[in-house]
């Protein structure tokens, strides 16, 4: 049975199109796009927990844990004892993470060019509409604002 299209499918198309954009503009630093914006959001925050950043990210822990251990091992992050709470433990970048972070705006800035590109002068006018989709449903940008619960949207 097919059923007809609905709007935001197109959205959504898009969306996958972009992040493999992205994906191949970060494949030469080694790095995947949800790790560039873990890395994006230490890099404002600072020194952070664990459980903290997860909750930026509307994650489990455990999901956190398996990513911050990869971006351990890569030498990108630190971990230590919270000197505030020996029971804690903080992450926080590297020198070698921060060089990433460099790399990393670099790529997302040729993604917004592309986009651009595409859209010429209604790009402006899509990035509004898309931060405001992302505020309607109650998104952040990870470290930068106290996490909000999800706005119920109605028809």
């Amino acid at each position: 049975m097919q059923t007809d299209q609905h709007d935001f499918h197109g959205l959504l198309h898009s969306a996958d199109l972009i992040e493999a954009e992205l994906r191949r503009k970060l494949a030469p630093l080694n790095i995947q796009p949800r790790q560039a914006r873990v890395l994006d959001a230490m890099g404002r925050m600072g020194a952070v927990s664990q459980s903290d950043l997860a909750s930026q990210f509307g994650v489990t822990s455990a999901s956190m844990s398996t990513m911050t251990d990869r971006l351990l091992a890569a030498g990108y992050i630190t971990r230590a004892i919270d000197p505030a709470s020996r029971r804690r433990h903080v992450l926080e970048l590297t020198g070698k993470g921060h060089a990433l972070l460099a790399g990393i705006v670099d790529a997302w800035s040729d993604v917004d060019a592309a986009i651009q590109s595409v859209l010429g002068s209604d790009a402006a006018t899509f990035f509004d509409l898309a931060r405001r989709l992302r505020d309607g449903f109650g998104g952040t940008i990870p470290g930068t604002k106290d996490i909000r619960a999800p706005t119920v949207i109605t028809g």
